[in-house]
């Protein structure tokens, strides 16, 4: 006979607690226990009486009484013969219906190092999962969501807690009441000034939104943007001049000038060419226009990114070279030239760097870890955080998406910025990319004691390739694995996942209202096609820009996408105990040390700089993809 007190642990969510009894088993070497519907949370003490000996599972069902209410089960604890000090069984999601829910002990395993009996349960375990979690598909030519149309197809557990979905839900009806109500008066109190976009500009602003709209028509400013603004992954030093650059009679200082940046290293171009040929947009009967820009610019030794000429069009066959604006040009042109700019890098941001790079991959991710990695597995609770022309980008993006891109010491090095110190962006990914990598390398060191472990654990090498042959569909001609052949492998993959779920996703985010709040400066689309001379006055800059119901439009879903989340969990603070024993915590409070440590030391940082850089704060970046 055996005494076992066990603690059945509840979210603290909106709605997680339910009122109907619970019905529990105990599981271990010798035995099995069924306790009865006893239980209502917080817990209970039993008497058992048989020898369990050590506790390998626990079995619950939810039993429906008059009322049936999904369950939020944080994890069921139990002290008892068997379970040296407390055995820890990790839950973490929604108990519905009155299915059998298995829980195995938190400490982590391989399969091959599992018990007949953990074997038979992680092959259930991932046999309902990929009932749960299926593959769907959206276009040709891109990777693969998750199937469902509409939130409630979802997993109850991949969908927003109670809370987040109130704020979510509640703020999003405020931002489109204000749409409705504030959008008629557009109609008759048209933009015909820069300045009247001054009555759009939000009144949630940010210090940074505020210098943007006093400073948008600076050079220095316009180049700043390619390292540190809500899109700096574009910019790349030139190894040469490129060849869509034609540099036609009477440019000959401007050659000598470009040829003189790039022999001393100091020659930087943003290549737009992935929206060449892309349809454009008809708006309530209005023809929009996309361009593909290419800017040259010139790093400056204090650190300054200027610009040095801009082609708005890449050249045709047959046609003349087309034109390039020059910062000499006359003030109106060289803005409406920085202003097309400023909007196809608001394209190529929102499709490719923040949807694609960011929330698409991972959905690849989480799809694909849902589907091979048991709950048991050390590798998922590491990872487990969680028509037109745009479909043309994203097609053009995702065959452009190679591994190296998603890992910041490969994609800078790439790109030529790795002793670019002007590029915050750039020294901090690689500080938050060295601290997940050390992280993950920590918690492979435990579970993997050899490569030869690496590559004979069959849901590892599942996982891999759900990844790179299913959810990116064949993405190994892109330099993504299809299998895992050592323990430094296993980490560099493992981190490419983390930090696209995190760091990636939040330099993506949360820069939009900073730099999209003053529309001017990257506005959404454009109404007039590239100018096609220099003759250029402030009526015609306006005609181009979004009219004031479209540019309230992009400030109202700016400001709502881009605000600051008051339900969020940075990266390294979740409250959930995914691993038993003393080795994973130990790795885990390292990880949460480092972070703070360089938290701080960015916020000491970011006082002394005249334009901060926070969208790698780890106490902003969140620990997964939610919005």
């Amino acid at each position: 006979m055996g005494k076992y007190t066990i603690r059945v642990g509840t979210g603290d969510s909106l709605m997680a607690f339910s009122c109907n009894q619970v019905q529990l088993w105990l599981v271990g070497e010798h035995g099995e226990a069924d306790l009865g519907k006893r239980l209502r949370p917080p817990g209970v003490w039993v008497r058992v009486g048989v020898h369990l000996g050590r506790l390998l599972l626990v079995r619950l069902r939810k039993h429906k009484d008059l009322t049936d209410s999904d369950w939020f089960c944080t994890s069921i604890s139990v002290r008892g013969p068997g379970t040296q000090g407390e055995a820890l069984f990790p839950c973490y999601s929604w108990v519905q219906g009155n299915r059998v829910v298995c829980l195995a002990e938190g400490t982590a395993r391989t399969v091959s190092n599992d018990q007949s009996l953990l074997k038979t349960h992680r092959e259930q375990e991932l046999h309902e999962r990929k009932t749960a979690y299926r593959w769907g598909s959206w276009k040709d030519g891109l990777i693969l969501p998750v199937v469902g149309r509409t939130p409630c197809d979802l997993p109850r557990n991949e969908r927003f807690r109670e809370d987040k979905d109130l704020d979510f839900s509640f703020s999003l009806a405020r931002a489109l009441e204000g749409l409705v109500l504030k959008g008629a008066l557009d109609l008759t109190n048209p933009v015909r000034r820069l300045e009247d976009f001054q009555r759009l500009f939000p009144c949630g602003k940010t210090p940074l939104a505020e210098r943007v709209r006093n400073s948008w028509k600076d050079d220095t400013l316009f180049g700043y943007q390619f390292l540190n603004g809500a899109n700096p992954m574009l910019l790349r030093r030139s190894a040469s001049l490129p060849a869509r650059l034609v540099l036609p009679p009477g440019t000959e200082d401007l050659k000598t000038q470009l040829q003189k940046e790039l022999q001393a290293g100091s020659l930087f171009e943003a290549d737009f060419s992935m929206l060449e040929g892309v349809k454009p947009n008809v708006i309530i009967l209005k023809q929009q226009y996309v361009t593909a820009p290419l800017v040259m610019l010139r790093l400056q030794p204090d650190g300054r990114l200027l610009p040095m000429v801009i082609q708005l069009q890449p050249p045709r066959p047959g046609c003349p070279p087309p034109m390039l604006f020059l910062p000499s040009d006359p003030p109106m042109a060289w803005l409406l030239a920085k202003t097309w700019v400023g909007s196809s890098d608001f394209q190529l941001h929102q499709l490719q760097s923040h949807l694609l790079r960011g929330h698409l991959m991972a959905e690849v991710i989480s799809v694909a870890t849902m589907r091979t990695l048991p709950s048991l597995h050390p590798i998922y609770k590491v990872v487990s955080t969680g028509s037109g022309g745009h479909v043309d980008i994203l097609q053009r993006a995702t065959a452009c998406l190679t591994y190296r891109s998603l890992s910041p010491p490969d994609d800078l090095a790439d790109r030529g910025l790795l002793d670019v110190k002007a590029s915050l962006y750039g020294q901090d990914a690689l500080r938050l990319w060295g601290i997940i990598s050390r992280y993950v390398e920590g918690m492979v060191g435990l579970f993997y004691k050899s490569d030869a472990a690496v590559r004979d654990d069959p849901e590892l090498q599942a996982w891999c390739r759900e990844i790179t042959e299913t959810g990116l569909q064949g993405a190994q001609d892109r330099g993504f694995p299809v299998s895992l052949e050592s323990r430094a492998q296993l980490c560099h993959f493992a981190s490419m996942c983390i930090f696209t779920c995190t760091g990636q996703h939040a330099s993506a985010h949360l820069g939009q209202l900073d730099w999209y709040a003053w529309i001017p400066n990257g506005p959404c689309t454009m109404r007039k096609p590239p100018p096609t001379s220099k003759d250029v006055t402030e009526k015609d800059i306006v005609d181009s820009l979004p009219t004031a119901h479209q540019a309230r439009m992009q400030k109202t879903f700016t400001k709502f996408l881009g605000r600051r989340q008051p339900v969020m969990v940075a990266l390294g603070q979740h409250k959930e105990k995914y691993f038993s024993g003393p080795g994973p915590q130990a790795v885990l409070e390292k990880f949460q040390e480092e972070l703070v440590a360089m938290d701080q030391e960015l916020e000491v940082r970011n006082a002394g700089l005249e334009l901060p850089y926070e969208y790698l704060r780890p106490s902003m970046v969140e620990n997964s993809v939610t919005i």
